[in-house]
């Protein structure tokens, strides 16, 4: 296992989408954000069952960058609760898992 983490979230818009994961690799709280277009949501939400088209966000980001990058999202975005779920990478290239690491290194310390 290592110490790198996937984060998903979703946005509302494609423009909030960017908005999103630019801040995040300019800030330095993520190596990379894919931004993966139409994807239909279907979800529970104060007691109805709704339908919409997002933006999935993939995050490449540290076990210790993870609480910035859950915090960031919530300030950036649209939604009232913004979905921030982490998963573990187990293992990966070591060299891609070595620049994901030194991309996101000055993002750990607030």
């Amino acid at each position: 296992m290592t110490d790198q983490r996937i984060l998903l979230t979703t946005a509302g818009s494609e423009e909030e989408a960017r908005t999103i994961a630019r801040h995040l690799v300019d800030s330095r709280m993520a190596a990379c954000v894919n931004i993966v277009p139409g994807v239909t949501s279907i979800y529970r939400w104060l007691g109805e069952v709704e339908e919409s088209t997002e933006w999935l966000l993939i995050v490449k980001t540290t076990v210790t960058a993870f609480g910035h990058v859950c915090q960031a999202i919530a300030e950036l975005h649209s939604y009232e609760l913004p979905e921030c779920i982490c998963l573990t990478i187990e293992d990966g290239s070591p060299a891609y898992l070595k620049w994901l690491a030194e991309s996101v290194s000055s993002a750990e310390s607030p």
